[in-house]
């Protein structure tokens, strides 16, 4: 069984290949008496003005492009290239198409979220030509149209969904901002490979109001933090005062820390007194 997604690949394939099929049909009726007469009148002018006439007739056609020829207004065969090939004058018209990858910067569009926040965002679609015959006979403009509908798109996808959904959800709303470019622009023969939002720019005021909304937030944590702390280090000194107090030894030891630690830290003279415990031995020993 396949997927939905794989579904909608087969349905868009099967579209394009019959629509490149129509136009291949087209291009196999009979030429007419005139049409013959040209021919033979084209080839007689070739060969009666050769070498000279080799410089118009051989067309040379990039790796990076293919050439969708004309012959007397009808499509003739598919795109040729990459390489040289033969072309007739008078009769043939050559259209050269650019295979590369076409970046578009799509320009910043002013937004109104579904939560009613006006955004400004702005993308870049990144699209190839990848059937020539029909980027010439299927729309005037390809690049063009690729460009308005990027746009189009862009608006709509993103007026269905709100500001939070935009800032978390970017990878998601490109694939599917991918996926609608690619199903629109499939009869026109472009494809388009990728689509990423560059950059989401809110109103100075919602940008002070979410700044100031996200220091309370922090603040709050560090109140609750500080609490928390403060409720642990009380319960530790009463656990030592507890143990302390069962000990008068243990707080004389403790007591004689604290003095070695000040003497450390500062050099001051330190009043050492004399424990009670010790002064009620000698006075009962008088």
């Amino acid at each position: 069984m396949t997927s939905p997604g794989e579904s909608s690949d087969v349905i868009k394939v099967q579209t394009s290949r019959q629509a490149y099929t129509e136009l291949e049909g087209q291009e196999e009726e009979p030429m007419g008496g005139c049409e013959i007469c040209l021919m033979i009148l084209s080839v007689f002018l070739v060969v009666c003005t050769v070498p000279f006439s080799l410089c118009v007739c051989i067309k040379v056609v990039t790796e990076y492009e293919r050439a969708v020829i004309f012959r007397l207004g009808r499509v003739r065969g598919g795109a040729k290239g990459p390489g040289m090939f033969f072309v007739f004058p008078c009769m043939d018209n050559i259209v050269k198409i650019d295979l590369r990858t076409i970046t578009y910067d799509v320009p910043p569009q002013e937004i109104l979220t579904k939560d009613s926040v006006t955004v400004a965002v702005d993308a870049v679609c990144y699209f190839r030509i990848c059937n020539p015959v029909l980027s010439i006979n299927s729309v005037a403009n390809a690049h063009r149209s690729t460009h308005l509908l990027a746009q189009t798109t862009l608006r709509n996808h993103l007026g269905l969904r709100t500001l939070s959904e935009i800032l978390s959800e970017r990878d998601e709303i490109a694939h599917n901002l991918q996926n609608s470019l690619d199903e629109a622009t499939d009869p026109w023969g472009v494809k388009v490979e990728r689509v990423e939002l560059k950059d989401v720019r809110l109103p100075h005021q919602l940008q002070r109001a979410m700044a100031a909304e996200a220091e309370a937030s922090r603040e709050a944590k560090a109140k609750v933090i500080a609490a928390e702390g403060e409720q642990r280090a009380s319960k530790a000194l009463k656990e030592a005062a507890d143990v302390m107090s069962t000990s008068g030894t243990a707080l004389q030891l403790r007591y004689l820390q604290t003095l070695s630690n000040v003497a450390a830290e500062k050099n001051s003279t330190i009043i050492f007194p004399i424990p009670i415990d010790m002064m009620s031995t000698f006075a009962k020993k008088d």
